[in-house]
């Protein structure tokens, strides 16, 4: 008796499919432009133009071009949403509409929202505080909490497409987006719900968030020469870029893809988490957490080191940062590191922080799909200690049956993704 109450059945695992990707990007406002002008090697960073930069370090940014956002969000709804809410509204409904489901077939319990913000809305807490202090208490919106918290993003998506089923927020700094990925797969592999509307938003190109990521000498002050300034593995990289956008992908538990007739982009394949457990901001000596976190993709994807042919790189072009992942990966493929493609899709889009790992989980899965790894621009002369080959400067074919995303953020959190082509 004693025993059989503590048993626990063992269920099947399901596998889970990506069968839609939308994307919101300094690269395009879809996913199909942002990836073209990715494998172009073109940049999406420029100077700011959403305030007046004077007097602050950094003065560039990969800033999302011409965003329209009336055909995704009803124009009296917009003003309820700072700008991260309405860039999750537009992938979403890209993604869903590359996905081909039932609009009706996600009102229901069986489908959820896995949806985060590294920030959340920052810009619209800068901008209500300055309400407050010109026009007083009594101006401040009624809308200005809901627009400004990370999980409403997810709640209006919720809101807008009838899911009724796990509806919550990651927030765990740049790793966010690949987190929300990971989790929302679990939630399909344990039979909780079918479809899963996944990724991350961020929209902090703004005077608060530009000037204390530059106290913290985050960011590259390259500023006359922007294209240029995001430069992973390079010896003359200084910081990284700030980026904004979004990116979302629709899961699906296999045989319910299958039953539909979706056309299925990938499967999610492994999801690995680690912390280094060790500094507020710089990854721990050798990469050990966020080799745990790749040993442990690899582990659930069932697969070994050599199996996985390329790395989408955190790579955000930070001295330290770029020379500790690259030990990582050593520590995890050995000899096989030599033969891995690893390129940072950031020296293009800059960094995403909340929505970063959802942008590069569609670049992966679209490198996947082409057969090709997306080029590491500015990458002139590697630093000692970046001696993989890291695609430089321009796009090159492979051979690609398992890829892998990594996505570190502050705070020593650890995300590993694993796509792989379906069996």
């Amino acid at each position: 008796m004693t025993a059989n109450r503590f048993e626990r059945s063992v269920k099947k695992q399901r596998r889970v499919v990506v069968t839609g990707v939308g994307v919101v990007s300094p690269l395009g406002l879809d996913a199909e432009s942002s990836w073209k002008n990715l494998l172009a090697g073109k940049s999406g960073i420029a100077k700011i133009t959403k305030f007046n930069t004077e007097g602050f370090d950094c003065q560039i940014a990969g800033e999302v071009k011409n965003f329209n956002p009336d055909p995704y969000v009803h124009k009296k709804e917009q003003k309820k949403m700072d700008l991260f809410i309405q860039y999750a509204m537009a992938a979403t409904d890209m993604a869903i509409a590359d996905s081909k489901i039932n609009p009706e077939s996600l009102k229901t319990p069986r489908a959820g929202v896995i949806v985060g913000a590294g920030i959340g809305g920052l810009p619209g807490i800068e901008n209500t505080h300055t309400t407050l202090m010109e026009r007083g208490p009594s101006r401040i919106t009624p809308f200005f909490i809901p627009m400004v918290i990370s999980n409403l993003a997810g709640g209006q998506i919720a809101i807008k497409h009838g899911t009724q089923g796990v509806n919550f927020c990651v927030v765990s700094a740049c790793a966010t987006g690949a987190h929300s990925i990971g989790e929302a797969t679990k939630y399909i592999r344990d039979g909780i719900c079918d479809v899963m509307i996944a990724g991350g938003a961020e929209a902090t190109v703004s005077p608060l968030a530009m000037g204390g990521f530059a106290a913290m000498k985050a960011l590259s002050t390259r500023n006359e020469q922007p294209t240029m300034a995001s430069r992973p593995f390079d010896k003359d990289r200084d910081g990284f870029v700030m980026g904004e956008g979004g990116g979302i992908l629709i899961l699906e538990e296999l045989e319910y893809a299958e039953k539909r007739g979706a056309r299925i982009l990938a499967e999610v394949t492994g999801y690995g988490v680690s912390c280094d457990a060790y500094h507020m901001t710089n990854p721990s000596p050798g990469g050990e957490g966020a080799g745990r976190a790749m040993q442990m993709a690899l582990q659930d994807a069932g697969i070994a080191p050599d199996q996985i042919s390329y790395i989408n790189a955190h790579g955000t072009s930070t001295p330290v940062g770029d020379e500790i992942e690259t030990q990582a990966i050593k520590r995890v493929f050995g000899d096989h590191a030599k033969k891995l493609l690893v390129s940072s899709s950031k020296s293009m889009t800059g960094h995403l922080l909340g929505a970063a790992g959802a942008l590069e989980s569609v670049f992966c899965i679209y490198a996947l799909r082409d057969q090709i790894a997306p080029p590491t621009i500015n990458l002139e002369n590697p630093s000692d200690g970046c001696d993989l080959d890291y695609v430089p400067m321009h796009a090159r074919d492979g051979k690609f049956t398992h890829v892998l995303n990594n996505s570190f953020g502050f705070g020593g959190t650890n995300c590993s993704l694993i796509f792989s082509q379906l069996k």
